[in-house]
This record gives C-alpha cells, structure tokens and sequence, in this order.
C-alpha cells in the first residue's frame, strides 16, 4: 500500500507523529482485507469484528512531510480465532522506516470471541498462510 504523508501526519519536528502509524497499519490492513474480497464493512454487516490484542511497533527512521511510505502487509499466523498481521514499512528511496506486528481477535458484535469465518480462512489459506 502507498501512503503519502501531509503535513497533518507530523509533529512539530516535520516527522510524523508517531501513533500516526497505527493508522496507516489499519488502512493497510483494509486494502489487504479488499484486495482478497472481503471488507471490513461487510464483515461487520455479518456481525464479525477484530480486536486489537497486542501492537509492536519498530521505528528505524523518521519519515517526513511529502514522502511517500510502501506498507508491505503480510499475514504472519493465524489460528481459528486470532490473525497476526505484519508490515515493513520503507519510504520512497527505499528507507526502512518501520517493521510492525499486530495481533487481533476475533469478536462478535457482543464483543466476544467467536472463530474466524470461513471465507477469511479460505483466503489466507490461497495466500498460503497456514494456520
């Protein structure tokens, strides 16, 4: 996914703000959702959600107003009821600015776990994800 960054993305110092980037991970999580199919709006239709469980983040370098960020999504595991996303952030020269994980479960709409629908798993499945 690419990702400009505006000047309402930074801090004082011109670099963007940090929490900034989880942002960016939820969008990029929703292209790699849609590029398969599936949206994160229509999941909820179905009662099906995600909760974030736990968020790591590794900052190499600053990226700055007018660049441009590649999020490079992968899905790292999953089980019947838990998906670990992962992304390697770089900016237009190529930079590494950032790896990260999250790690998100599975809720129904009370906020309980329920699994992972089928369609989900089937996809991860083509992406040769194994759970």
């Amino acid at each position: 996914m690419k990702r400009r960054i505006y000047y309402y993305d930074t801090d004082t110092s011109g670099a963007v703000y940090h929490a900034n980037y989880l942002k960016y991970f939820e969008e990029a999580r929703s292209e790699y959702l849609e590029a398969r199919d599936l949206t994160v709006k229509g999941l909820l239709a179905e009662g099906v959600g995600f909760a974030i469980r736990r968020q790591e983040v590794e900052y190499k370098f600053p990226s700055l107003y007018g660049d441009t960020l590649d999020i490079e999504t992968r899905v790292k595991e999953y089980t019947p009821y838990r998906i670990v996303f992962s992304y390697v952030v770089h900016n237009q020269d190529g930079k590494l600015i950032a790896k990260a994980e999250t790690d998100l479960v599975c809720v129904g709409r009370d906020l309980k776990l329920i699994e992972i629908p089928p369609a989900v798993a089937a996809a991860l499945k083509r992406d040769g994800v194994k759970p």
